[in-house]
């Protein structure tokens, strides 16, 4: 949300200045100064001396409440203005605003519209006239808003919301060619750069994305977000001791970050040293009990440590949090038939596989459970449907320890090992050509 302070300096132009009005410049002042004590001081005493009906007054009051987070007071005074003066576009726009603070979108829009109507060139009415479509999820509108507000005067956080709305939409091409029109306007934009990086992140173009976060290191070295996108690609490249010593430059700008502390904590999980992974972890949850991630992690390390019942709890919990997550139901199956309870296992697999059918690893896994189960018609059954998915992965995305698990299971159902051509590994262009599926990833959360 762009930071401008709303408060445009008053006209002295005219040879007599109104009484009620002569203090305005020295509210200004103090406005700017953000000595908001002494200018409310100030605003009082000239509303009691004009009968409160000073204009400026009223609307450096209301600006000086919402600062404060007294939204519903700033915006009685807004409409105060308003009344007094009903062809003045910042007393309306700022009436809007507060509406869109109060989550009142839908009367937010209709001033807005009402805005204009008065001026059809503020850029500013159409930037928070799409963010109120966007909070509505009306997305094409808050699309044609932002576009609005740029054609009028481009501004970094237009292309930044622009860009989000596309995110919104999973349409992640459009949202990084909006973000890379914004680096063209302004090319030293770190949060820009940063956002282009999730984003190819999220697209799991990881080359693409480690350019630009390092080049936003390079411009603000101390902003966590980018050192925790940057430590995240590389501890994906198993490299965890590179990746704390990200974390720790981040760690001390930023110590009571959640999301810091969670990929910590997934660190020293792929160190092994448990322990402090799980003091990580919990330290995570502790800052952010909303954190579902954090809460799934949890339930990996304990299930690891064979503390089943920790896992399932914790597996539980990132459910409640994150009830879209399939793997959560995955793993919450291989607990429960850890704890013996083989009829919710199997219903917590249907679960998974009905939110994800083409997860290999949720069918492997799967067919594990039913062939320890002594269910081996319907292992083979499940473990064919693995199989079918299985040979459509790139070598890259066959994990060792799925390929182990496989090849155990092969031999436990005396299923004979294919003889597998390795496939050429695929050129940068083609990667970047090819359509990539959406995959989670702990720093976007």
């Amino acid at each position: 949300m762009p930071q401008s302070l709303g408060m445009k300096k008053p006209n002295f132009s005219s040879a007599t200045i109104n009484k009620r009005e002569k203090l305005n410049w020295y509210i200004h002042t103090l406005f700017i100064r953000q000595d908001y004590d002494e200018c409310l001081k100030l605003i009082d005493e000239q509303l009691v001396e004009s009968h409160g009906k000073s204009e400026y007054a009223l609307y450096a009051k209301a600006l000086i409440l919402r600062i404060k987070g007294n939204i519903h007071e700033s915006l009685e005074l807004f409409k105060k203005c308003h009344l007094l003066n009903p062809t003045n576009i910042d007393y309306l726009k700022q009436f809007g605003r507060s509406l869109y603070l109060l989550g009142r979108h839908k009367a937010a829009i209709e001033v807005f519209d009402e805005c204009v109507k008065l001026d059809t060139n503020d850029w500013e009415v159409y930037y928070y006239k799409g963010l109120s479509y966007k909070y509505l999820r009306i997305y094409d509108q808050a699309v044609l808003c932002f576009q609005q507000s740029n054609e009028i005067a481009r501004h970094d956080q237009t292309f930044i919301e622009l860009g989000k709305t596309y995110a919104a939409q999973q349409d992640y091409k459009s949202a990084i060619e909006v973000y890379l029109e914004g680096l063209e306007y302004s090319p030293e934009n770190s949060e820009l750069l940063t956002t282009i990086g999730l984003l190819y992140i999220r697209l799991g173009e990881n080359f693409q994305a480690f350019q630009f976060l390092g080049n936003s290191m390079t411009i603000d070295p101390k902003n966590t977000k980018t050192i925790l996108a940057a430590g995240s690609i590389i501890q994906d490249k198993s490299d965890h001791d590179a990746a704390l010593l990200k974390y720790r430059i981040a760690a001390v700008h930023n110590p009571d970050s959640a999301e810091l502390w969670n990929n910590i904590g997934m660190c020293f999980f792929g160190k092994q040293k448990y322990v402090a992974s799980v003091a990580c972890l919990k330290r995570a949850l502790y800052l952010d009990p909303f954190q579902w991630i954090a809460a799934f992690n949890l339930g990996l390390v304990h299930l690891n440590t064979e503390q089943y019942a920790s896992a399932f709890h914790y597996f539980s919990s990132a459910i409640n949090l994150k009830p879209d997550f399939s793997n959560s139901y995955m793993y919450l199956a291989i607990t429960l038939n850890k704890l013996n309870d083989f009829e919710n296992s199997c219903n917590a697999f249907q679960k998974a596989l009905e939110m994800d059918n083409n997860d290999c690893t949720i069918y492997l896994n799967f067919a594990i459970t039913l062939y320890n189960n002594g269910q081996t018609a319907k292992a083979k059954d499940m473990f064919q449907k693995s199989e079918k998915i299985f040979e459509t992965l790139d070598e890259e995305d066959k994990e060792p320890e799925m390929l182990d698990q496989r090849s155990v299971l092969m031999d436990s159902l005396g299923i004979p090992e294919k003889q597998y051509i390795k496939q050429p590994k695929q050129t940068e262009l083609q990667k970047n050509q090819s359509s990539i599926n959406e995959r989670e990833n702990n720093v976007d959360q």
